[in-house]
């Protein structure tokens, strides 16, 4: 089983920047998609971006295109989420997720997920 821990949300002002990384506990990682949803208050989770276990393929919600890169080290069995531009409608909770389906945008298709940790933008 892997388990995954994030790290390095926190408050930011708007136009801002952050990292998000997210750790594994087994070396199985690199088997792994991975892919960041967020959920923001009172609404669904949302995927955010993917990325294939070779890190040679990434997928991107609209909304984060151009700004939110996602990227991953097979050797620290860590993924990163590096978030420029922010906005307000960006504050949500963030989370990292685990999946072998080849269907990256749907929540379901993933095995294993993080804690979440908070992202706050404020204008």
């Amino acid at each position: 089983q892997v388990q995954l821990v994030e790290s390095g949300g926190g408050s930011v002002q708007a136009g801002g920047s952050m990292r998000l990384s997210c750790a594994a506990s087994e070396r199985a990682f690199i088997s792994y998609a991975m892919g960041w949803f967020r959920q923001a208050p009172e609404k669904e989770r949302e995927f955010v971006a993917a990325i294939n276990w070779s890190a040679g393929n990434t997928y991107y919600t609209d909304s984060v295109l151009g700004r939110f890169t996602i990227s991953r080290d097979n050797a620290k069995n860590t993924v990163y989420l590096q978030m420029n531009s922010l906005n307000s409608e960006d504050t949500a909770v963030y989370y990292c997720a685990a999946t072998k389906s080849s269907s990256w945008g749907v929540k379901k298709n993933y095995d294993y997920w993080g804690q979440g940790t908070q992202v706050t933008v404020s204008s």
